[in-house]
């Protein structure tokens, strides 16, 4: 599957997700019953978070694609706007303030994850460009072997 293809699948769970959690908190009484259900919602949007990362490396999107996605981004945001207001009303905005900071300390993660495997790739990169140079030094030394020899041998016959 295409990265397009996976990240617009991501919505989708995502979007699913929330219309499940919207059907249940309107019937229930305690923010705290929502619990697995949001942390589902989150799981699909860091899923969403990193196909979109992958979109973003194949090369990019067209423009109905980028338009969907970014509604999507859009929906997300106002989705997660109204959650916060169902802890807010329900004086349980300390919880919501925690979950926030869990899911950022997730990302934190992620990112930290993302930028060591660049570095390696960099490295490995960096290692290959040397291997690279050192094999061409030798070959131009090799090369210049004959003449150097056969220059010294001229000039000490003569």
């Amino acid at each position: 599957m295409d990265p397009i293809t996976t990240a617009l699948a991501a919505f989708a769970a995502v979007q699913q997700t929330v219309k499940v959690i919207k059907t249940a908190s309107k019937t229930v009484d305690d923010v705290a019953s929502l619990g697995p259900l949001i942390g589902k919602y989150f799981g699909h949007k860091a899923e969403t978070t990193k196909a979109l990362a992958q979109a973003k490396k194949a090369g990019g999107t067209n423009l109905q694609q980028a338009i969907e996605i970014e509604m999507a981004l859009l929906s997300q945001k106002k989705f997660e706007d109204e959650l916060q207001m169902i802890f807010m009303t329900t004086g349980h905005i300390d919880v919501w303030n925690k979950i926030m900071a869990r899911v950022a300390d997730s990302n934190k993660a992620e990112i930290e994850e993302a930028r060591k495997q660049k570095a390696a790739q960099r490295a490995r990169a960096r290692q290959m460009q040397e291997i690279v140079e050192i094999a061409i030094g030798v070959l131009v030394f090799v090369a210049l072997i004959p003449p150097v020899i056969w220059i010294v041998v001229k000039i000490l016959s003569a």
